[in-house]
């Protein structure tokens, strides 16, 4: 695998600090607020890095923290009344759901700033010993960027950057403009070595990677550092900065960057108020399109969010459960464990994606033999090097299309390419061979592969297609599907016509199948 390394500025062959263990420390929210799509275009790229280093055969140890002491929290505490556990709790369970609904797996760490208080001071009396900082009397104490020489090497920023960047307020007794607080004096916080305060923005993550996540190599902490273009300076500088003085060992291997990401051609921003939430985008399309939307473009790349782009990205999403619907009944059934898949010289005819085992939309939680699905909602384990089993050639062609962009720094948009032409020559071999049990479940095999790389296709096929209706709405849906059930058994066809048409103008198509009618919201 192959990743755009922030620091060198170019492509590098992924290389561990440890072979088949990859560590990776993701920057999380800060919590006063919900979670918008920066968030979500930052944790969306990232969960896939995590699932493709996976499916390369990696185990995974993944950290993503929550900033839970700021000034930003401090003002929220003074508008609301409320305490700093009630908001920070508040906004940290609110954003967990909205990555849930992302299918962003859970972190396998996800400590908090204000319970590493004791590993920040720590990391700030070693700075103050080697003298790479200094206080500064009723303010607090500060890192002295011109004591690192290396300072701006990652960003590749120029003298005179530190204008206006300081999260909080800036003071003229700083020895240099680029100059960072690490521990602001507070009387209403933390006790520590230098007098009561909080920690500084830059230094939380530093002693967190420290505290949760160091390999103990003397050259490197951790793998790969991953954020938002945004964060590159000064909050990633000053991050690497710390480490390099306070340990001599670089923080991280590997810098990984997402891009900015727009509202309607314009950057978003909340100070130019238009900040959208992922909150809004789920009441347009389901969590999946949103995921897909995402993927859609580059990591790398600026993501400019539409509603119309939004809504397309989810009929693309649409022909992909459609084609699960058509192989439904080869699916495994939701009992936690996975049924294997037999697939026949005749299947052959169309590619697939792996010989991992299908299974329901239950038991999605990956076993350390790699045996199950992964979970959205559980961090996953991976299966050792080499332990796969041997392919059928159809289906490794078609794993290796796949892994071939997607090792090659993410490429999103040439996976998902392979991904459509799959469906699309897969809706052509079942029109072909509708009854076809071996074709199904090689296409059952190739789209749980698709599952687990890029995390979608974890909605039941069904269910997936009654996005936006209410209980209130379903229970009327259920009780006309009934009435008309009865008129048809009575033989009373105009009276069933009646009722599918008012279905029909609600906007509800309803399908007629040997299991029963089924329904669902009609297309646009």
């Amino acid at each position: 695998m192959v990743i755009y390394d922030s620091l060198s500025k170019k492509k590098l062959p992924f290389k561990p600090i440890s072979e088949g263990l990859a560590r990776i420390y993701a920057c999380g929210p800060t919590v006063y607020d919900d979670a918008h799509l920066g968030h979500a275009k930052s944790a969306v790229s990232f969960d896939l890095l995590r699932r493709v280093l996976q499916a390369e055969g990696y185990e995974v140890k993944f950290a993503r923290n929550f900033t839970d002491i700021d000034d930003k929290i401090l003002k929220k505490m003074e508008q609301s009344g409320k305490s700093l556990e009630e908001i920070t709790e508040f906004y940290t369970s609110r954003y967990l759901q909205d990555m849930s609904a992302l299918n962003v797996a859970d972190a396998s760490i996800s400590p908090k700033a204000t319970e590493n208080i004791a590993a920040i001071c720590e990391l700030i009396s070693s700075l103050l010993q080697k003298g790479f900082a200094y206080e500064i009397a009723g303010d607090g104490i500060y890192f002295d960027t011109r004591k690192d020489g290396d300072y701006l090497s990652l960003s590749g920023k120029k003298e005179g950057a530190g204008k206006n960047i300081a999260r909080v307020a800036s003071n003229d007794a700083k020895h240099d403009e680029k100059d960072f607080v690490l521990w602001k004096f507070d009387e209403n916080w933390f006790d520590s070595p230098f007098g009561k305060g909080r920690p500084g923005w830059h230094s939380e993550c530093v002693a967190m990677i420290l505290a949760h996540l160091d390999s103990g190599d003397p050259q490197f902490c951790i793998d790969i550092h991953a954020g938002g273009a945004d964060l590159l300076f000064p909050h990633h500088e000053n991050e690497a900065a710390q480490c390099r003085c306070a340990r001599h060992r670089a923080l991280s291997k590997y810098w990984l960057h997402n891009g900015f990401v727009q509202v309607n051609n314009e950057k978003m921003s909340k100070s130019l108020g238009n900040s959208f939430f992922v909150g809004d985008a789920l009441k347009i399309a389901p969590g999946e399109a949103l995921r897909f939307y995402l993927l859609s473009s580059h990591y790398r790349a600026n993501f400019n969010y539409s509603i119309a782009d939004l809504l397309a990205s989810k009929k693309r999403l649409d022909k992909i459960y459609r084609l699960k619907k058509r192989v439904r009944d080869v699916l495994a059934p939701a009992t936690g464990q996975n049924s294997a898949v037999c697939v026949s010289e005749h299947t052959a005819q169309i590619s697939s994606a792996s010989s991992v085992q299908t299974c329901g939309d239950t038991g999605r939680n990956l076993t350390s033999s790699g045996s199950q699905s992964l979970s959205p909602n559980a961090a996953p384990n991976s299966k050792p090097k080499n332990s796969a089993p041997e392919l059928p050639a159809a289906e490794a062609k078609f794993r290796s299309e796949m892994m071939e962009f997607l090792s090659d720094d993410l490429n999103t948009s040439g996976a998902l390419a392979v991904l459509d032409s799959f469906v699309a020559s897969a809706n052509e071999a079942l029109d072909r061979a509708p009854k076809d049990k071996a074709l199904k479940a090689q296409i059952a095999a190739n789209l749980e592969f698709a599952k687990q790389t890029l995390g979608i296709l974890y909605e039941d096929e069904t269910e997936y297609f009654r996005f936006g209706v209410s209980e209130q709405q379903r229970a009327q849906i259920e009780e006309l599907i009934k009435q008309r059930a009865q008129a048809k058994a009575e033989k009373d066809f105009a009276r069933a016509d009646a009722i599918r048409a008012r279905l029909t103008d609600m906007k509800i198509e309803v399908m007629d199948t040997p299991g029963g009618t089924v329904w669902e919201v009609a297309a646009e």
